[in-house]
């Protein structure tokens, strides 16, 4: 049994995708570091320096390089693996046949076989994005986007043809859009599928292409499309229009329009799913005696009675003033937080009333700041 060798990329430390600089140097720092002028009688140094020689001499000349990144080292060196379990290589073995196996389970995922190539194709989609208000995306609206996207030529109906005219089966491929090229390889013959250089791999030939598109059979324009908005929406959500993506090919399907929604902040109000939360300000009047205020809500002012002794920081309910559910069955409810704003500027009387408004006060006017202190003297 041959010696197994180290794989060439891994001897240079480089990644399969190297480039030629990288590889040259990869050797450079390698060939200076084993050089046997520097490594006197170190047996194991000047065998890396060979292997490291050995690795560059394939993987700097690009011929050898892909026979090297196709088969291994039996590409490069008819004598490796001779006497194993292979007996030197696999005969006239076609690999073009296999890939058509593959390709009838797969879709020619292997050989990249003739359903894959000329068959119906989808479109790819199209994502964009689409900013909209907090009521828009609350009540849902209309709204119009422009794209720019890949059309069926009108004039030729995607055939790519002039008008009157047929595309000619290419002869070359017989309209598969592929050809088999067999090599002699150290390993035996080997067959494989590439694309048809006559047809370029479409397995047509139109000799009369269409004015308007060149034979494309498709056009690139700009298209400007309504979209409904449903209610409830939010941020990052996806509303799909299927088939205003770009053309199929060979009369396969159109690709959808993905539009993502950004919805704006809005100045008062906060959104937690369907539910929306904002913060009131009042009075120390309406704090201490309560009264009727108006809330805004996403519908327009409600009125609402806050009770007497509201303490800052307390948050009320009001059922149903939030967002109507994405399902269209019902609507969140909206948080109002309230937070006593103390005057300001307050002239001579009006000290004066507080200050005497303010000896009337006991202490079981203050609850709060009661529990407070015998916490605090605890």
């Amino acid at each position: 049994m041959a010696e197994q060798k180290r794989d060439y990329y891994e001897v240079l430390g480089v990644g399969r995708g190297a480039s030629e600089d990288e590889i040259k140097k990869a050797y450079r720092k390698l060939a200076k570091k084993y050089h046997p002028d520097l490594n006197p009688g170190d047996k194991e140094a000047e065998q890396k320096f060979k292997e490291v020689n050995e690795a560059y001499e394939v993987l700097s000349d690009s011929s050898k390089k892909a026979r090297y990144d196709q088969f291994g080292h039996a590409g490069v060196d008819p004598n490796y693996g001779a006497g194993g379990g292979f007996g030197g290589g696999f005969g006239d073995f076609d690999f073009g046949d296999l890939g058509d196996i593959f390709g009838s389970f797969f879709g020619g995922g292997f050989g990249g076989g003739r359903a894959a190539r000329n068959g119906p194709a989808r479109g790819e989609s199209i994502r964009v994005a689409l900013t909209i208000s907090f009521e828009e995306a609350a009540f849902g609206c209309e709204k119009e986007v422009t794209v720019e996207r890949v059309e069926q030529c009108p004039s030729c109906k995607g055939s790519g043809c002039a008008e009157g005219t047929t595309a000619e089966v290419c002869a070359q491929c017989g309209g598969s859009g592929q050809v088999q090229q067999r090599r002699q390889t150290p390993m035996g013959v080997f067959a494989t599928s590439v694309v048809c250089p006559k047809c370029g791999g479409k397995g047509k030939i139109i000799h009369s292409p269409c004015k308007e598109c060149g034979g494309a059979g498709q056009q690139r324009r700009r298209k400007t499309i309504k979209v409904t908005v449903p209610a409830g929406i939010d941020s990052d959500q996806t509303i799909s229009l299927r088939g205003q993506g770009n053309a199929g090919r060979n009369g396969g399907p159109a690709g959808d329009l993905l539009i993502i929604i950004n919805v704006r902040p809005h100045e008062l109000f906060r959104r937690d799913g369907s539910n929306v939360w904002c913060d009131a300000p009042i009075t120390f009047t309406q704090a201490v005696l309560g009264g009727e205020m108006e809330i805004p809500t996403i519908d327009g002012k409600v009125k609402y009675t806050i009770p007497e002794g509201t303490q800052t920081g307390t948050t009320f309910r009001l059922r149903g003033k939030g967002i109507p559910n994405l399902s269209g069955r019902g609507r969140g409810d909206q948080y109002v937080t309230v937070n006593i704003e103390t005057p300001r500027n307050l002239n001579r009387e009006q000290k004066e009333a507080l200050r005497k408004f303010g000896e009337t006060l006991k202490e079981h006017n203050y609850e709060e700041q009661k529990s407070f202190f015998k916490k605090f003297k605890r």
